[in-house]
């Protein structure tokens, strides 16, 4: 029998030096940087960690920003989905430019996203002084902020897979006398799940280490509004330096943790759909 080979062959030559600077470049930006972040971390000891991390501020900070991320990656996902459906699927004018539109979090400035989203839906606001209930200064204005950054990136990722989605599949799911939603459900949706699932990891990790454009909607309360990465800007400028580093340890820790689920999950749908890699 014989053994698995280390690489699959390759025409293309260089596999050693790619590797190589891959290693260094991941562990000099990446892996350095978190290990010694979770070695400071370890260097408190059990006890003391544990009770920086099951202070009262600090979960509700934890709860904050990984709860109504993981909302607005959910959320980003339906609506993303249908926006690269319009953006693919129809023609009509003023396309491309909606289409430009969606890259705009990407290259906008955090700050000046939280402030045109706090000015807009703050109490005397265009939108805000139209609504019954208040979003500026509340958990949900970091919900809206953290749907605004997250959408982009599920939307660029279904959008390439869903324009090579064959047509003619969707024709002899029609032929063979499948309804508009059975041929979207049974037909179309499977063979997006995968990219969806990649972008709603994107979004998620993008809205839980979200700071700039946050803390100008949040109102950052402490135990209301208050995100983890603005506790742990807190306890830098405070020199609780133990703090800060416990915090994002934790951070560390539970995003690892969603990701790779999510990755599992996408890995298996991949198999099932028989793309694996």
């Amino acid at each position: 029998m014989s053994a698995t080979p280390f690489r699959t062959p390759s025409a293309v030559p260089g596999f050693g030096l790619a590797l190589g600077f891959t290693v260094l470049y991941m562990s000099l930006l990446v892996l350095i940087p978190l290990g010694a972040v979770v070695a400071w971390a370890a260097s408190l000891g059990p006890t003391r960690l544990l009770a920086i991390l099951t202070q009262t501020q600090t979960l509700n900070a934890l709860k904050i920003s990984f709860g109504i991320s993981l909302a607005a990656a959910a959320v980003n996902a339906v609506f993303g989905l249908l926006l690269a459906w319009v953006l693919t699927r129809y023609d009509f004018p003023g396309r491309r430019l909606v289409d430009a539109t969606v890259d705009l979090p990407f290259a906008l400035p955090t700050a000046v996203a939280g402030i045109a989203l706090a000015a807009i839906y703050a109490p005397n606001g265009w939108v805000g002084s139209l609504l019954p209930f208040k979003v500026a200064y509340t958990p949900l204005g970091i919900f809206v902020a953290m749907t605004f950054i997250g959408l982009p990136f599920v939307v660029r990722t279904v959008q390439p897979v869903l324009a090579d989605v064959d047509r003619e599949l969707e024709e002899a799911s029609a032929t063979l006398g499948a309804g508009r939603l059975t041929t979207v459900f049974r037909v179309v949706f499977p063979t997006l799940v995968p990219a969806l699932l990649t972008g709603f990891a994107l979004a998620f990790a993008r809205a839980v280490g979200e700071y700039g454009s946050i803390i100008f909607i949040a109102g950052n309360i402490p135990n209301v509004s208050e995100i983890a990465p603005l506790l742990i800007i807190t306890k830098l400028e405070g020199f609780d330096y133990a703090g800060a580093t416990a915090i994002a340890t934790i951070m560390l820790a539970m995003s690892f943790v969603i990701l790779l689920v999510v990755n599992l999950i996408e890995a298996w749908s991949r198999r099932r759909l028989g793309h694996a890699r």
